[in-house]
Parts: C-alpha cells; sequence; structure tokens
C-alpha cells in the first residue's frame, strides 16, 4: 500500500501531481523534497494552482526517511542532482516514476537505484504552464504506466491500486516502451519548434506554416529511428498524437517554449541531442532535428 509519497521537482507536474495527492489524502501524504538551500528558500511559499492558493508540504532531503513512492518531475539538466537529492527517500519497497520527457530517464534512474523498482510511465494530454508561483492547466492529462520485465509487475500493480485510490487519471500500457517512442516523437516534435519558433501550440498546429512542417518533420525523423530501433511507430502514432495536441489550449506552451521565455536552459539535449548521435549510429538523416538543435542553441546563447 502507498501512504507517503516524495516529488522531487517543483515544476508545472510537480505542483500538478502534489495537488491532486494532497486533496485526495491529504497534506501529510505528500511533500516535495530538495536540498537545504531550496527547502530554506521555498518552504511555506504559497502557491497559485488555477486560482486557488496552496500550500505543501516541503522537507530537507537530509531529514527525511523513505517514501512508499518517489516521483521524479525535474528537467533533463537535473536529473544528476535529484539522484543525489532522493536518496534517502529510497528504501527497500520504494516505487520510483519518472515523469520526465524523453526516453533515457528511467535508464539512468534504474541504474543509479535499481531497474526492478522503476515503472515506466509517460505523462500526456495535459497543457498544465508554471510561471513563478502560478500553476495554469485547462487539461489535467494522464498517465500512461506499464512494466517493461516481469520484475516490476507488483509494484505496478501497487501504483495502479494507489493511483485508483487518489483518483488520478491513468491507463495501463502493454506495451510501454511503444508508448515512451511515440511520446518523445512528440515531444521532439512540438516542443522544441515552439521554442526555436517562439510560439504556442495554435502556432506550430497552423497547417501550411513553417513552425508545423518542421515540427512534423522532426516527428517523422524520430518514427526512422525507432524502427531501426526495433520500436514499430507508424503515421498512425503521429496522427494520434497531433490529435492530443489539438485538445490543449492554443495558447498554452510547452516546458521548452516555457524555459525560453523564462531564459532558462532548455531540454535540447534530451530531445534533438539523443536524436542526432542516435540516428548517425544508424545512418539515418535528421536535418530537422539538427536546424532545431541549432537553433535552439544559438537562442540559449543570447541570454
Amino acid at each position: 500500500m502507498i501512504e507517503k509519497t516524495a516529488i522531487i521537482g517543483m515544476g508545472a507536474l510537480g505542483l500538478l501531481y502534489a495537488d491532486q495527492i494532497a486533496s485526495a489524502k491529504g497534506p501529510e501524504s505528500v511533500s516535495f523534497v530538495m536540498d537545504r538551500e531550496r527547502y530554506e528558500k521555498y518552504e511555506g511559499t504559497v502557491f497559485v494552482c488555477n486560482g486557488q492558493e496552496k500550500t505543501f508540504r516541503m522537507e530537507c532531503c537530509q531529514d527525511v526517511s523513505p517514501a512508499d513512492l518517489v516521483i521524479v518531475a525535474v528537467k533533463y539538466n537535473g536529473l544528476a542532482g535529484a539522484l543525489d537529492t532522493m536518496k534517502n527517500c529510497v528504501g527497500k519497497d520504494t516505487v520510483i516514476l519518472s515523469v520526465m520527457n524523453g526516453i533515457s530517464s528511467e535508464k539512468i534512474i534504474g541504474e543509479r537505484y535499481g531497474h526492478d523498482r522503476l515503472i515506466d510511465t509517460v505523462a500526456q494530454g495535459m497543457d498544465a504552464m508554471k510561471f513563478g508561483n502560478k500553476l495554469t492547466y485547462t487539461k489535467k492529462g494522464e498517465l500512461r504506466i506499464g512494466a517493461e520485465d516481469a520484475c516490476q509487475q507488483e509494484n505496478l500493480a501497487r501504483v495502479a491500486a494507489y493511483f485508483d485510490e487518489i483518483q488520478m487519471p491513468y491507463t495501463l500500457e502493454e506495451d510501454i516502451l511503444h508508448r515512451l517512442w511515440g511520446k518523445f516523437m512528440l515531444n521532439v516534435g512540438v516542443n522544441q519548434t515552439c521554442m526555436a519558433y517562439e510560439t504556442n501550440y495554435g502556432g506550430a498546429l497552423r497547417e501550411g506554416s513553417e513552425a508545423n512542417e518542421t515540427m512534423l518533420a522532426a516527428m517523422r525523423e524520430v518514427i526512422a529511428l525507432a524502427n531501426a530501433e526495433g520500436i514499430h511507430l507508424t503515421e498512425t502514432d503521429l496522427d494520434e498524437y497531433i490529435a492530443i495536441l489539438r485538445t490543449l489550449s492554443p495558447e498554452g506552451m510547452p516546458s521548452m517554449r516555457q524555459d525560453g521565455v523564462s531564459r532558462r536552459p532548455s531540454e535540447v539535449e534530451m530531445f534533438a541531442g539523443t536524436v542526432i548521435p542516435m540516428a548517425a549510429r544508424h545512418g539515418i538523416p535528421v536535418p530537422a532535428n539538427t536546424f532545431l538543435y541549432d537553433k535552439i542553441k544559438k537562442i540559449e546563447a543570447s541570454y
């Protein structure tokens, strides 16, 4: 049974899930865990979640005891630090979920804490945006969860029962790797395009625009790469994810564009920075991702 949840990362998804858990099980059931400097800075912060003021329990990583569930919700460039921050949260029965973008965070976390305690997770369909202490969203989305190996099945059942208890929207995936790659395809397209073209979901979806054509080209490069890696992505998957995008607020923007607006380093290394070398090993040309990588790096260099 899962009673105590620790969340690493106070971005849009971290706040979204903390609010869901605290509303369902009470404020003591979930806490944000961070280093002492962040704890002293943020402890007692009042957040505004869709217009409602909320406070959440916060704990210094040096003082915590093991949690039943750890949710890793940091940006890619914060993952190495997060692995150290969560050290005291992980006990012998702790389950770990990563709601990070990309296809590599589970492997990195598993190498440190054990693959058997991980549940592969894809967060999709939400349009949450966080600027300062304000979180806004029109779509909460859902979590797609699954097990790559038999050793993860018991923990998968624990997490599914917990999600039922707290009414967390989720779907059990028989082929979670296919879902991970599908979401990666979407993020490579829409996250990078919105940052490179300084636009929102509506701009990226405007048919015939350069932004839209670049987004689709980058996604199709991931389809080719996935198939070379043994994952059967198709145009049907692309159409499915574009349909999901169309359900989001046109004025909304993905996390990378939010990084650009706030002049923060982006997750480009997790997207094009992963695609380009992997494609090179397979001899697959990826001009759209190369273009996006170069353009985003120039934007970041201008900060």
